[in-house]
């Protein structure tokens, strides 16, 4: 049950011990969210995650969390059912993205939120649908997929940095070996020619990032994926996939998969490029 409100609400930072909370109420809006989240999103910035209370008991949430001088991203923006409409959640984002400072902020928004970020500065660049279903396991493991702890780390942030607007070792280190994540990589002539992550979640198992060289890159690690869910109990996978490279969605439907619904990712300002054609599926919605 929502706890009453009473009293004004005061907005500060959360510790992951309080973030289980919002992971429960994520679950609750559908948004299935992994089971051990938490701690690679706090390894990247502690100071990132914010509750709002009112006579101390949490009712709304935010995340804004920074990668560099330039870029931070927005998640988690939730309002306890029952005591929405009363201006919570405005202060609690307001409050929040002061965090940000000047740097561009960017989100994914559901559609019923996109009027409301455009009004907040926010603009659309694409859209992402999350694709859901059941892959089916190859009989033998697919070639040259490696388990991620056989390689560099180095080597992996590298390949990461040309997918994503900022540089993220911090909470790439965490994501790789987070109890749980299975992380793999395809290598080609001796070097990597993709990655990617599958963890289990609320619901189906979340494979993000999903990042490759070639359409056959992304197909070999997403069979591999598929083949170490199913390892902890889950035949089914999401995965979100930006529009902006169209050969994803053509292997998620080849591959069997459903789109589900949508997100706009959305940007207060410029971001650094990257390289489109090599994103197959989002880290998660939550940090970009």
């Amino acid at each position: 049950m929502a706890p009453a409100s009473s009293g004004p609400l005061s907005v500060s930072p959360a510790t992951p011990q309080e973030w289980a909370l919002v992971r429960s109420w994520a679950a609750e809006e559908g948004w299935n969210p992994g089971l051990s989240d938490a701690t690679a999103f706090f390894a990247q910035d502690p100071g990132g995650f914010f509750l709002g209370r009112v006579d101390g008991e949490p009712v709304s949430a935010i995340s804004v969390v920074t990668y560099d001088d330039a870029y931070a991203f927005l998640g988690f923006y939730l309002v306890r059912p029952g005591l929405r409409g009363l201006g919570h959640g405005l202060a609690t984002w307001r409050a929040a993205l002061a965090h940000a400072g000047d740097r561009t902020v960017g989100l994914d928004g559901v559609p019923a939120q996109q009027d409301n970020y455009r009004r907040s500065g926010f603009t659309t660049a694409y859209r992402t649908a999350r694709y859901v279903g059941e892959v089916p396991v190859p009989d033998a493991p697919p070639a040259g997929v490696v388990a991620a702890g056989r390689v560099d780390p180095a080597v992996l942030a590298a390949y990461d940095r040309a997918c994503h607007h900022a540089d993220r070792p911090r909470f790439l280190s965490s994501w790789l070996t987070t109890p749980g994540h299975r992380a793999l990589v395809r290598i080609v002539d001796g070097r990597p020619a993709g990655y990617g992550v599958v963890r289990p979640a609320q619901d189906e198992a979340r494979i993000g990032p999903l990042f490759a060289d070639t359409p056959a890159d992304a197909a070999a690690l997403l069979d591999g994926l598929a083949a170490e869910a199913r390892g902890f109990g889950s035949a089914r996978i999401a995965v979100d996939m930006p529009e902006t490279n169209p050969a994803a969605a053509r292997l998620a439907l080849e591959r069997g998969l459903e789109p589900t619904f949508e997100t706009a990712r959305m940007y207060t300002g410029p971001v650094r490029p990257v390289a489109r054609e090599r994103v197959f599926g989002v880290t998660t919605l939550e940090l970009g």
